[in-house]
């Protein structure tokens, strides 16, 4: 393919994906939603199961996924490019996730965010498991060679996920932030994923069958954890240093920050870990304050407005409606569902209970940290990519992270809205900005 078709495709491609994202994002916020709910379900809509139903023609010339050259089949360089930026995207998305979470809510709320975070694991887990061992016979669902017992793995790491910063919109967004309510489940939805992320490295381990890539990924993570918020935190505190003497973040200044991210992603992937849970790191290490704020502004609109999108329209692509053509496989579509629902919304609820919430709180608390969003995505799509998972299950699963995102906020609503509006500021605190890093 010529560099000059190839490039004006890229365009257009970005064009189409921007526009979508935004319009069906706009309509999201209008029915009580948040952008990053209108995004994901954008993605879908530019896939095979809408677009590719009414213009097949179009969106197959648009979107192809495929290119022949030399008598070859190989990904089509355009969406080659689609997939880089948004792994990038990605990454910088979680550095400033990283970088806008309060550390400081882990203080004071471990004991109460211990037992709900432990039943917001173990059971959705257990239950995940579960039906990896009874959908595993079932055929065209995990790749081939996967074992059963990385299948069940996978499949539970996948039901224990919430999405951390499609709730910490949700909390700001209804002014929780700092209520007991919003700093429990945030910091409840942190260890959780965390968790979830050490499950997905021993699953990626498991798959590659040597003891020696455990050791490393599982090890060297923890190194790089332990690094990162000790010796990696002072050090790096020189950019704040520097920034508060002149005043401004320089050009030269955001660069270096942009080089730790960059390398931060590098090691993470090289241990098995992939890139986000370095970027995510990253943020949790750097100073906090006006140079976290001057970061964020100038890398924000771009990573959310334009690239971040890219990377829900490439699940989208992925995310393939008519593969499930069988009752049997909305069966087991409607049961993990189910399973993830009450395995995930329950558990927590319960957990909150049990730790001395009230049962409005609890059900509050179950609302919010049932939603899986976009590390959901983020970790299916490393499922598809390994060859854990086909294209079958990564469908089902994306259908999954949408019904219990957008049953997120409704379901607050339903069972705290009264306190909702007591929360809400007066028209002259309504003015000022909130943080939105966390839209996605």
């Amino acid at each position: 393919m010529a560099n000059a078709d190839l490039l004006l495709r890229l365009f257009l491609q970005l064009a189409v994906i921007l526009a979508a994202c935004r319009l069906v994002g706009m309509v999201a916020r209008r029915i009580g939603q948040a952008q990053v709910v209108g995004e994901m379900v954008a993605g879908v809509l530019l896939g095979p199961s809408l677009f590719g139903l009414l213009l097949p023609t179009v969106q197959q010339w648009l979107f192809p996924l495929k290119a022949t050259v030399g008598g070859q089949t190989i990904t089509h360089p355009s969406m080659a490019i689609l997939y880089v930026i948004g792994h990038v995207a990605v990454a910088l998305y979680m550095f400033l996730v990283g970088l806008e979470f309060n550390t400081n809510l882990i203080r004071g709320h471990g004991k109460h965010a211990s037992a709900i975070s432990a039943g917001g694991i173990l059971v959705p887990f257990l239950l995940g498991g579960v039906i990896a061992l009874l959908i595993y016979q079932q055929g065209g669902l995990f790749g081939q060679g996967i074992s059963l017992g990385s299948a069940a793995l996978f499949l539970g790491a996948s039901m224990c996920i919430t999405a951390f910063p499609v709730m910490a919109r949700i909390v700001q967004e209804h002014h929780l932030e700092r209520t007991r309510l919003g700093t429990l489940v945030l910091t409840t939805a942190s260890i959780d994923d965390i968790s979830a992320w050490c499950l997905l490295a021993i699953v990626l381990a498991t798959v590659k069958n040597s003891a020696l890539s455990a050791l490393i990924t599982i090890g060297g993570g923890l190194f790089y954890v332990v690094f990162m918020l000790t010796l990696g935190r002072r050090g790096l505190r020189v950019f704040d240093h520097v920034t508060e003497r002149k005043g401004v973040i320089s050009k030269e200044m955001l660069s270096l920050v942009l080089l730790v991210v960059l390398i931060c992603s590098w090691f993470t992937s090289q241990i098995g870990i992939y890139e986000v849970f370095g970027a995510f790191v990253a943020g949790l290490a750097m100073p906090r304050g006006w140079f976290a704020d001057q970061v964020r502004k100038r890398l924000e609109g771009l990573t959310t407005g334009l690239l971040l999108p890219i990377f829900f329209v490439f699940s989208g692509l992925n995310t393939q409606l008519g593969l499930l053509k069988t009752p049997t496989l909305w069966i087991i579509g409607g049961v993990i569902i189910l399973a993830a629902t009450a395995g995930k919304g329950l558990a927590c609820g319960l957990g909150a209970r049990f730790a001395g919430m009230s049962w409005r709180e609890s059900a509050a608390v179950g609302s919010l940290m049932n939603a899986r969003g976009l590390v959901e995505l983020i970790l299916i799509n490393i499922g598809l990519e390994q060859g854990i998972i086909t294209p079958t299950l990564f469908t089902i699963l994306v259908i999954m992270a949408l019904i219990t995102t957008l049953m997120a906020s409704p379901l607050l609503r339903f069972f705290y809205g009264s306190v909702l509006k007591s929360q809400a500021p007066t028209s002259e605190e309504g003015s000022e900005t909130t943080p939105a890093v966390a839209t996605g």
